[in-house]
C-alpha cells in the first residue's frame, strides 16, 4: 500500500464514520434505531446523491477494496455477537406461544413471499429463478431480533412477558432465515460444489470438537477478575478461521461467524460471556457503521419507473402485511389476547440490520440485481422506522403497562449495541 492510498484511506475512514455517526445521532434523538440513520448516511454517499466526482474524492477507487475489507471484519464480529448472544433458555416456560408466533413470523411471509417473487422473477432475476424466488421469500421473513431488542429496552419491555415472548420468537425466526439463507447460497453456489458437502462435517467439527474445547479454555479463567489479553485475540482467530473455512465450503462467511459464536458455551460462563460480548461490541465500534455506508451507497434509483415504483411498494405492502398476519395468527392460535397478539404483529415487523446484511449477501451472490436489492433496502428501512411509532399507538397488552423509556439501555446481552451506538 503506497503512502498515497494510506492517505486516502484514512481521509476515507475520518470521513464515512463521522457521517454514519451523526446520522445515526440523529436516527437516535428521533427515537429510532442509529442503523436507519446510518443506512441514510450510506445512500447519501453514493451515486443517488454525490456526483462522481465528489464520490471519487470520498472513496477512491485504490481505497474502496480497503474499506470493504474492514467492514467484512466488523460483520464478521457483529454476526458472531448475534450467535453468541442466543440465549438457549428463552424458550423455557414459553415454548408454545414464542413457537407459535415464530412459525407464523417465518412461513406465512416465506410463503407470500415466494409467491410474489414468481411473476418477478423473469424481470429482476439475475440468474437462477429458483434462486431469486426462494431467496426472496426468506428476505420477507426477516426479523431483526438486535434492532427488536434495542425497541424493547427503550420502553422498559424486555424483561416482561411481551417482551420475552417477542425475543424468544426472533430468535428461533432469525436461526431458521439464516439456515434456509446458508441452503439457498448452497443450492446455487457455482464453483467446486463438492465442497458444500463438506458443511454437515464441519458443524460436527464444531459441535463436537471446538466448543468442547472453547468449554475448557474458558472456565478456567471463568472465575478469574480479568482474562488474559490473549484470550480475546485467540477467539478473534477462531472465528476469522470459521468465516475463511465456510467461505471456502462455498457458503457465505458470515455463517462461519453465527456459527462459532452459536457454539460458544454458555452455562456457568455469564460474567465471561458478558465481558467478551462487550468486548466483540467495541470491537466492531469503528467497523461496522462501514458496512451499512457501503450498503446504503449501493442504492441506486436508476432504471426506476412507474413499474418499478409498483413493484416496490407492492412488495412494501406484501412484507408488512404477511408478517403482521402470521404473526397475528400465530399469536391467537397460541392462546394470546388481542393485546398482546397486536403489539406482537408490530414488533415482529422490524427489520433493521438483518435484512441489509441478509440482501448484501444476496447481492454478493447474484440472487438479486441491484434494483430488488435497493427496493429492499427502503423496504427494510421504512419497517424498523415504523415499528416504534406504531407500538406506541398500539393498546399495551392486559399484563403489562408501557413504562417510560430509560435515559439509557442498561448494557446486557440482548442491548449490547447500544455500547457501540449502532442499534443494528
Amino acid at each position: 500500500m503506497t503512502g498515497q492510498t494510506t492517505v486516502h484511506l484514512f481521509f476515507s475512514l475520518a470521513a464515512l464514520l463521522a457521517v454514519a455517526k451523526l446520522f445515526g445521532a440523529l436516527a437516535r434523538a428521533v427515537r429510532q434505531p442509529p442503523v436507519v440513520g446510518e443506512i441514510v448516511a450510506g445512500v447519501l454517499c453514493g451515486p443517488l446523491v454525490l456526483p462522481e466526482s465528489v464520490r471519487a474524492v470520498l472513496i477512491p477507487k485504490d481505497v474502496a477494496p480497503l474499506l470493504s475489507a474492514l467492514a467484512a471484519v466488523g460483520l464478521a464480529l457483529f454476526m458472531f455477537v448475534v450467535g453468541y448472544e442466543l440465549e438457549h433458555t428463552l424458550l423455557r416456560g414459553r415454548r408454545r406461544a414464542a413457537l407459535g408466533v415464530a412459525v407464523g413470523s417465518v412461513l406465512v411471509p416465506l410463503v407470500v413471499g415466494v409467491l410474489v417473487a414468481l411473476p418477478l422473477a423473469a424481470r429482476y432475476a439475475p440468474g437462477s429463478h429458483t434462486g431469486f424466488v426462494l431467496f426472496l421469500g426468506i428476505a420477507m421473513s426477516v426479523t431483526a431480533f438486535p434492532v427488536l431488542a434495542r425497541i424493547l429496552a427503550d420502553r422498559g419491555l424486555t424483561n416482561g412477558p411481551l417482551g420475552g415472548l417477542a425475543l424468544a420468537a426472533a430468535a428461533v425466526g432469525d436461526l431458521v432465515a439464516w439456515v434456509g439463507l446458508a441452503a439457498v447460497a448452497a443450492l446455487t453456489a457455482g464453483g467446486e460444489q463438492w465442497r458444500i458437502a463438506l458443511l454437515p462435517v464441519y458443524v460436527l467439527l464444531l459441535l463436537c470438537a471446538v466448543r468442547p474445547l472453547l468449554k475448557r479454555v474458558l472456565t478456567h479463567w471463568a472465575e478469574r477478575p480479568s482474562a488474559p489479553a490473549t484470550l480475546f485475540p485467540l477467539l478473534v482467530s477462531g472465528l476469522l478461521l470459521s468465516c475463511a473455512a465456510t467461505e471456502w465450503m462455498g457458503v457465505h462467511y458470515i455463517f462461519g461467524a453465527f456459527a462459532f459464536g452459536a457454539v460458544m458455551p454458555r452455562a456457568g460462563l455469564e460474567k465471561l460471556r458478558d465481558r467478551l460480548i462487550h468486548t466483540a461490541d467495541q470491537a466492531g465500534t469503528l467497523l461496522l457503521p462501514l458496512y451499512f455506508v457501503v450498503a446504503g451507497a449501493k442504492v441506486s434509483l436508476d432504471g426506476f419507473g412507474a413499474s418499478t415504483l409498483v413493484t416496490l411498494l407492492t412488495l412494501l405492502t406484501v412484507a408488512v402485511a404477511a408478517k403482521a398476519a402470521g404473526v397475528y395468527a400465530g399469536a391467537r392460535l397460541s392462546g394470546l389476547e388481542h393485546r398482546s397478539a397486536l403489539p406482537l404483529s408490530i414488533l415482529m415487523n422490524v427489520r433493521g440490520l438483518t435484512e441489509i446484511v441478509i440482501l448484501s449477501v444476496g447481492l454478493e451472490l447474484g440472487l438479486i440485481d441491484g434494483t430488488v436489492y435497493s427496493m429492499m433496502v427502503v423496504m427494510a428501512v421504512v419497517t424498523t422506522a415504523m415499528a416504534g411509532p406504531l407500538l406506541a399507538a398500539a393498546p399495551p397488552p392486559p399484563e403489562e403497562a408501557p413504562l417510560p423509556a430509560p435515559a439509557s439501555a442498561p448494557l446486557t446481552h440482548a442491548t449490547a449495541d447500544e455500547t457501540v451506538g449502532i442499534g443494528r
